[in-house]
């Protein structure tokens, strides 16, 4: 029966392994640690529905510096969210959109603006995200995209009800 000896070499060379194994595993961890559970339709843009406080600050600690609410003034948010933003460092914009009537040109303009203005990565919402996802596809057909590449950029954003006055929209552009 022969017995298993392990060279110094090779021992080293385990180890040598192990570390690096280790030292990958390390390196990937705040990619993964700073994951965000929100949509994200475009690299730098996320999406969602009401974010609570506890979302705002990983978001904000993700590197998010801009905060888009579409929500209206009316609407409860469980906290306040302007204050949340400001503690957090985020530039707070609130664009009000009251359902597939908000679907305007006019805050496609204000949306694209915004977006244009910010610094870094920007986090969009409305209450469920629908109305998110309705706006980005107004703004990407505004942007010379077709009715179906528009829709597309909506659905992975969160619209869902506001798929069909969505589409009306952009067809009704398009036939212009």
């Amino acid at each position: 029966m022969a017995s298993h000896i392990v060279s110094p070499a090779a021992s080293i060379v385990r180890r040598f392994r192990l570390a690096a194994i280790t030292a990958l595993l390390a390196l990937c961890l705040p990619a993964w640690a700073a994951e965000l559970p929100f949509a994200q339709p475009r690299p730098q843009l996320y999406t969602a529905g009401q974010p609570s406080a506890a979302q705002l600050q990983q978001a904000a600690a993700a590197g998010v510096t801009t905060l888009i609410d579409l929500r209206q003034p009316d609407e409860a948010r469980g906290f306040d969210e302007t204050a949340a933003a400001e503690r957090l460092g985020l530039r707070y914009v609130r664009i009000p959109i009251a359902g597939a009537a908000g679907l305007t040109d006019a805050n496609a303009q204000a949306l694209r603006t915004v977006l244009a203005q910010s610094q870094g990565p920007v986090l969009l919402h409305c209450a469920s995200g629908n109305r998110a996802g309705a706006l980005l596809a107004l703004l990407e057909a505004r942007n010379g995209a077709s009715v179906d590449e528009a829709l597309t950029l909506g659905r992975a954003a969160g619209m869902t009800s506001l798929e069909a006055p969505t589409r009306v929209l952009l067809e009704q552009d398009a036939a212009r």
